[in-house]
């Protein structure tokens, strides 16, 4: 990955992300999210996009958004990619219903 690659350019990848997602649950639920395979596996895929792009922003960025819970995400990057039998589908639904829609606030 690039590492010169500017903050809006990587805040645009994290709402075009959570723009897929969105797209993903706009007609779901929680049970039918956990689910549909499919539509889980490709929202994991999404969440991975926002924790690379997040943790390839700069310093400066992230300290004038300390609001936002940076490590975490990258965090979350990290556990699906690595652990990812360790992804709790509940917690998962919870991130992309209640967090995703104040991250894409912040970065809008």
């Amino acid at each position: 990955m690039n590492a010169k690659i500017a903050d809006p350019i990587r805040i645009l990848h994290i709402l075009d992300a959570i723009k897929e997602i969105e797209n993903y649950i706009q007609d779901a639920d929680k049970d039918s999210f956990v689910n549909n395979s499919m539509m889980f596996n490709a929202t994991l895929h999404q969440l991975e996009i926002v924790g690379e792009a997040a943790n390839g922003l700069s310093e400066s960025f992230l300290m004038e958004h300390p609001e936002v819970p940076w490590a975490r995400i990258i965090g979350l990057r990290n556990l699906i990619v690595h652990e990812y039998f360790g992804v709790d589908d509940q917690t998962i639904w919870s991130i992309v219903t209640i967090n995703l829609p104040q991250l894409k606030y912040v970065c809008n």
